[in-house]
């Protein structure tokens, strides 16, 4: 099977609550002028029909499964039912449709990893509600490898990158306060990050030999010791090494220079030592069309770069700019890697 052509993409709902169903409904209405990808819906398609009404979408749902959904998609929204316990009122999220918010991600892992379904997509969701129901994950990403851990038995480093079409960036460390950073940030979880976006931008990507650019911690990347001492300790052992393995790669370098046109011109991505390190420049140079890719896992997983946006719900101003193009690089990805195992 082709896994662009015979197989969907599976999408979650997200936060029911929140702009997802909103973004879910508008990729599906301008299928044919967006060229969008095949997905099926996997949450709750009362929800989904309520938020159409609310919107004043005329639209055909239809409850079916990942092997009758691509030939669905073309006539109506393909929907794998998952009811939320709660009623959803949009800009309202209630810790009681928990369940279905999680369940929705485990069902998607659990599709792509048995092959019915090419790539997982994932609506946003929101940390705070999930913790009022017990989640005990840092977040999306720290849950989807979990998920991934389960389902293979092997230890897994997640690495969330961020990549637009100016620019693809990764944070080392990630759902941490900032004063936790350093101590955090060690040679061993530096090379593992490097070595597992160099494997992907490889395997998904198709980038045969890719360039990285690293990041020091420090203003100045420590500015030889006299702005701090992690960037010649602790980042500059870890990137000798990677060159000596034959990694392109250059660093640590400062932050503040690294962004700008001339700069980004020189790597295909950049490592950073922070979330908002790699997050801002990310976002800033491309806010609406950037997608959130976490690396290192059994299966390829995109999302949008916003969150949940609860103030827009229903209101029918969300933009789905960044799921449309978290739908297309789950499909790219999802074929650069079918064609890399044959």
């Amino acid at each position: 099977m082709s896994p662009t052509r015979d197989r969907p993409l599976a999408l979650t709902m997200g936060d029911p609550a929140g702009i997802g169903l909103d973004i879910s409904l508008a990729a599906w209405i301008n299928r044919r002028a967006w060229q969008t990808p095949p997905f099926v819906f996997i949450g709750d398609p009362a929800a989904l029909q309520q938020r159409a009404d609310v919107l004043g979408h005329d639209i055909v749902i239809r409850e079916t499964d990942c092997a009758k959904a691509v030939a669905t998609f073309k006539d109506a929204l393909p929907v794998l039912p998952l009811a939320c316990a709660s009623p959803v009122k949009p800009g309202v999220p209630v810790a009681a449709n928990a369940d279905a918010i999680t369940g929705a991600i485990e069902t998607a892992v659990r599709l792509t990893m048995e092959g019915s379904a090419s790539a997982i997509v994932t609506n946003p969701i929101a940390k705070s509600v999930l913790y009022d129901a017990g989640f005990k994950f840092p977040g999306h990403t720290e849950f989807l490898a979990d998920l991934g851990e389960r389902l293979t038995g092997e230890e897994l480093l997640p690495v969330m990158m961020l990549a637009g079409p100016k620019l693809m960036a990764v944070p080392v460390t990630i759902h941490i306060p900032l004063k936790d950073v350093p101590a955090q940030l060690t040679s061993g979880l530096i090379y593992r990050t490097c070595t597992i976006t160099v494997r992907d931008l490889k395997n998904r990507f198709g980038l045969a030999s890719p360039r990285v650019a690293v990041a020091g911690l420090n203003p100045h990347a420590g500015e030889n010791g006299a702005l701090g001492l992690e960037d010649d300790a602790i980042i500059r052992p870890v990137i000798e090494r990677l060159k000596a393995e034959g990694v392109d790669i250059t660093g640590p370098l400062p932050a503040d220079t690294m962004f700008h046109d001339r700069a980004r011109a020189t790597y295909d991505v950049a490592i950073c030592m922070y979330h908002d390190q790699a997050l801002i420049p990310a976002k800033a140079l491309g806010f609406d069309d950037s997608v959130n890719v976490t690396l290192g896992l059994p299966f390829i997983r995109t999302s949008p770069d916003h969150g949940t946006a609860f103030s827009l719900a229903g209101k029918g101003i969300a933009r789905a700019d960044s799921l449309l193009a978290a739908l297309r690089m789950a499909q790219k990805l999802a074929g650069n890697a079918a064609r890399g195992k044959n």
